[in-house]
């Protein structure tokens, strides 16, 4: 059980180390503006479902 625990923390670790990044070079690349990027929301909620999707199938199998 605790490699279960140690590959899924591996595995969040991961993504979000990844959202980090893509989240940190969009900001450097566009100065801040005042109106919610729709796009941006919508990529966020993406790969959140992405990884829920994942940790449920790693822990269903």
């Amino acid at each position: 059980m605790s490699s279960l625990r140690a590959s899924t923390m591996f595995l969040v670790a991961f993504f979000l180390s990844v959202l980090t990044e893509i989240a940190h070079g969009q900001m450097t690349n566009k100065a801040p503006s005042r109106w919610i990027d729709g796009k941006a929301i919508d990529q966020g909620i993406a790969y959140f479902l992405m990884l829920v999707a994942l940790l449920v199938t790693f822990l269903v199998h």
